[in-house]
């Protein structure tokens, strides 16, 4: 039953997305069915469901405008090959080191991208040969609402807008309910009775089309290249993510093998291209509706594709016959959900610099591109992340810890020697502050540095320590270095300073000893002057 449902939900989502990409609807459904099999079988998850998704459609609005419809089988076979070497390389790991705002971010824009999509087709507006496609969708969608002829429009719009008040308000009577579906054929009857002017889907053919390879020259492969590994980011990105909510979602049911899942979607995405279809990812709202209807295996999610088949197959005629506005009216319902209102607000309570990455993954995908969107929100938010850990680490002056039971011989080494201890991560995000403290060091002889509490040292931060030690020498103050940690060793080496510390017997394990030869240190300098 949970194929059942996951094919009642995927046919109008197929139908739509395939439209709104440019390629046809017919390219929706072939996708749904080849790429949604393939993946199940061949796929690392046991629940993903896979076929055409809004974020894939993004990516292919701005290829199908500058390459053509036809390039698109060829560009989802040269994703996949791309997306099948990320697995077999073991890319597929990598996926949880994206940011949690990162991630809403990046749907967030997805969503408000797919709405504005379908404003020209909820307005009954057909694209403008003389204007060139793959314009800003948010630029496309204000200039329709801006020139549209608004009593043309009206019957479009009323079909946009019951189509989306069904899918609203159906589940809150019984959520069991295919809403978008029923919405859809609502729509459809509705026309066809009250013979409304409005755009249909066409013809689409009553199979799947021939396989066919395309032949991949090198001219072919240089120009699509750049097309193609877009594609084949957002592939992977989207499947693994979709994955993990399913992995979220069903506790005691094996987790996702995120490198098989890159595998079984390049798989996917082959062929589907050989079939004529559009490049496929894991998709998230399939993926949820196929585990709350029950599935546990990957035959629910490989016999939504076949139920599809089976039932677009025969109903061919009918589903030409869907006007374009009841898919605009689905889209738009659904890209109204794929923003987290709750995740978002989460977010911006949390910090600054979470809502930082977060508006800017947003505005970077509305504007540009999602593969953008996602390299800005990353860098920024490893940049801010880096930070953070900087500012933790602190300099701390201690006082001489010996037992002296002469006041006047305490006061004289605490006049004469220093001791500081460095916390947390020195690396090349905030070495200038303690190089700056460190160094404006005067009037005492000995300098020790206690290093046992730093848990990250990278080169930037050993520079900055043998500039330190350096500086101090250079002013004839001597430094000891105490409790440095055997895991840090080879870069404090790499700098010089370790080895020339070593060879002076001015590395200690133990800190009374340190002070003690401090002690020996100062007392022979004042004895000899």
């Amino acid at each position: 039953m949970a194929g059942l449902a996951v094919m009642v939900v995927a046919l109008p989502l197929a139908l739509g997305f395939g439209v709104t990409s440019g390629v046809g609807a017919a390219a929706g459904l072939a996708t749904a069915i080849v790429a949604g099999l393939v993946a199940a079988v061949f796929g690392g998850s046991h629940l993903q469901v896979s076929g055409p998704t809004g974020a894939m459609t993004v990516v292919l609005v701005p290829i199908v405008a500058r390459y053509g419809p036809e390039s698109v089988p060829t560009v989802a076979i040269m994703a996949g090959g791309i997306v099948i070497l990320a697995g077999v390389l073991g890319v597929g790991r990598l996926v949880q080191f994206i940011p949690w705002p990162v991630i809403e971010g990046f749907t967030a824009g997805i969503g408000v991208i797919i709405a504005m999509q379908q404003i020209p087709l909820a307005l009954d507006i057909s694209q403008d040969p003389d204007r060139p496609g793959g314009e800003n969708a948010a630029l496309v969608g204000l200039r329709s609402l801006v020139h549209a002829d608004w009593l043309d429009a009206l019957p479009a719009i009323a079909l946009t807008a019951a189509v989306g008040a069904l899918m609203v308000l159906l589940p809150r009577w019984r959520r069991s309910l295919p809403a978008a579906l029923i919405a859809v054929v609502v729509a459809t009857v509705v026309a066809e009775l009250a013979h409304l002017d409005v755009d249909r889907i066409g013809a689409i053919p009553a199979s799947l089309p021939t396989p066919r390879v395309p032949v991949l020259t090198p001219e072919a492969t240089s120009t699509l290249f750049s097309a193609a590994l877009a594609v084949a980011a957002l592939a992977a990105l989207e499947s693994l993510l979709s994955a993990r909510v399913a992995d979220g979602m069903a506790d005691d049911l094996p987790r996702t093998d995120p490198d098989r899942e890159l595998f079984g979607q390049g798989l996917a995405n082959v062929a589907s291209g050989i079939f004529g279809g559009l490049p496929a990812t894991g998709a998230i709202a399939r993926t949820a509706v196929n585990v709350r209807g029950g599935a546990r295996t990957r035959v629910a999610s490989a016999s939504h594709a076949v139920f599809l088949g089976v039932v677009v197959l025969a109903a061919a005629p009918l589903v030409a016959r869907i006007p374009l506005a009841a898919l605009a009216g689905v889209l738009i319902v659904t890209a109204v959900r794929m923003v987290d209102r709750h995740a978002a607000r989460a977010i911006w309570r949390s910090g600054r610099a979470d809502a930082l990455v977060f508006t800017l993954t947003l505005g970077v995908t509305i504007v540009f591109d999602l593969v953008a969107a996602v390299q800005a929100g990353v860098a920024v938010a490893a940049v801010l992340a880096l930070r953070a850990v900087a500012l933790q680490a602190k300099l701390h002056r201690e006082e001489v810890p010996v037992e002296i039971d002469a006041d006047a011989e305490h006061a004289l080494l605490a006049e004469h020697i220093a001791v500081y201890r460095i916390d947390g991560a020195l690396f090349f995000g905030d070495t200038h502050r303690f190089l700056d403290e460190l160094t404006q060091v005067a009037d005492v002889r000995v300098v020790i540095l206690r290093l046992s509490s730093i848990r990250m040292l990278d080169t930037t931060g050993a520079h900055m320590l043998s500039e330190v030690v350096r500086t101090l020498q250079g002013k004839g103050i001597v430094v000891l270095l105490k409790g440095l940690p055997p895991r840090h060793r080879r870069v404090m080496e790499s700098v010089g300073v370790l080895g020339e510390l070593q060879h002076s017997a001015h590395v200690f394990t133990d800190l009374e000893a340190a002070v003690e030869h401090a002690r020996s240190h100062v007392r022979r300098d004042l004895d000899g002057a």
